[in-house]
């Protein structure tokens, strides 16, 4: 019968640091040309949020000329600005020539 053999230890890393890729703000900004109504309409149908967060968000955005609607990876982020940027006129104010603008900023 033979002697089990024993290997001397090893070292190993077992420390590994998750890193996440980093987070984007879709920040919507004011102008005059667009009514509250059409706000809570846009957040719900591109963000899905409800009448009374799209409320919050048009008076945000009224009051300090930009709101944070939305927060996640760039390429989400990038998709979301261009589609408020393509949601068009408002159509309850005649002189609306088109969307909304918004921007990108990094989550801190």
């Amino acid at each position: 019968m033979s002697n089990p053999v024993t290997l001397p230890e090893q070292e190993t890393d077992t420390q590994q640091k998750t890193r996440f890729a980093p987070r984007y703000h879709v920040v919507l900004l004011n102008d005059d040309d667009h009514s509250f109504e059409y706000v809570i309409f846009m957040m719900k149908k591109l963000f899905n949020h409800s009448e009374v967060r799209g409320f919050e968000i048009a008076q945000t955005v009224h009051l300090k000329g930009r709101a944070i609607v939305w927060t996640g990876a760039l390429e989400v982020a990038e998709l979301k600005r261009d589609q408020i940027h393509d949601f068009g006129p408002d159509p309850l104010i005649p002189r609306c020539k088109g969307s909304m603008s918004a921007e990108l900023e990094p989550a801190e």
